[in-house]
């Protein structure tokens, strides 16, 4: 399985109605996707502000779960870790190594996300490095998808119960059992740079995420983001009405939703 091209990733009305049903119908009252494309165009989008008073990415994504499409590039993203994991910057601050770990006395205060600055170095070292592949990424709710539209990723800001129902059915068609991962990373890489590395493999896979301790704020307490590459997300979606969903196990979940 492979990215494919622009032409063969553009919306098909029918998969747009279909997911709507199949959601509608299986996670019933549950909030929709989002989904995000880069492009060199000027699409009609709430184009985010340069370095808007919101830190976070993941905080400014906010709009876009209630209905709002928002565009952002390289100058209107505050953070250096979201410019670099969305592709729009290659270089991270000298200091960034003390950042993520033990800071600086008297300097710079560390978040203690990794034991030593040499770790995370080593770290990212191990992280291929990502060119984004347009001058602008948006994001857009699932229901303002167009047939125009050539989405990358399915991102789902998801409860628990809603995470079961999307991790079986993720690993449905499959035979590897990770065909769910979750990499250690910022809140924007596990729904942006991850979920994108697995669009450019042969087998994607999807991205489970939001654990990054400086992005839970963004994000209610019960609520995890699931990431999913498009190739594999129709193929998930073809597989709904055959799968677990349709049987008294499901039912029972799916009450409570």
């Amino acid at each position: 399985m492979d990215k494919g091209s622009e032409g063969e990733r553009l919306v098909d009305v029918t998969v747009k109605e279909r997911f709507l049903d199949c959601w509608d119908a299986y996670f019933p009252g549950a909030e929709l996707p989002i989904v995000l494309s880069y492009t060199d165009e000027e699409l009609p989008a709430d184009r985010a502000r340069p370095r808007e008073r919101a830190h976070c990415l993941i905080c400014s994504l906010a709009p876009v779960l209630h209905g709002t499409t928002r565009r952002f590039d390289v100058n209107t993203i505050r953070c250096g870790g979201a410019r670099r994991y969305l592709g729009f910057e290659q270089e991270m601050q000298p200091t960034f190594p003390h950042f993520l770990s033990c800071g600086i006395p008297g300097d710079l205060e560390g978040e203690r996300y990794k034991r030593s600055p040499e770790l995370v170095e080593r770290y990212l070292e191990s992280q291929p490095l990502f060119e984004a592949p347009g001058r602008t990424i948006v994001f857009k709710r699932w229901d303002s998808l167009s047939k125009d539209d050539s989405p990358e990723i399915v991102i789902f800001f998801a409860s628990p119960d809603v995470l079961s129902g999307l991790f079986t059915l993720a690993n449905f068609g499959e035979v590897d059992p990770q065909a769910v991962i979750a990499p250690f990373g910022s809140g924007c890489s596990s729904i942006v740079y991850h979920p994108y590395q697995e669009l450019l493999s042969d087998h994607p896979r999807a991205v489970l995420g939001m654990f990054d301790v400086s992005a839970r704020p963004c994000v209610p307490p019960d609520v995890l983001t699931f990431a999913i590459p498009w190739p594999k997300f129709t193929m998930m979606v073809s597989q709904m009405d055959e799968s677990f969903l349709i049987t008294d196990s499901w039912d029972e979940v799916r009450s409570r939703i």
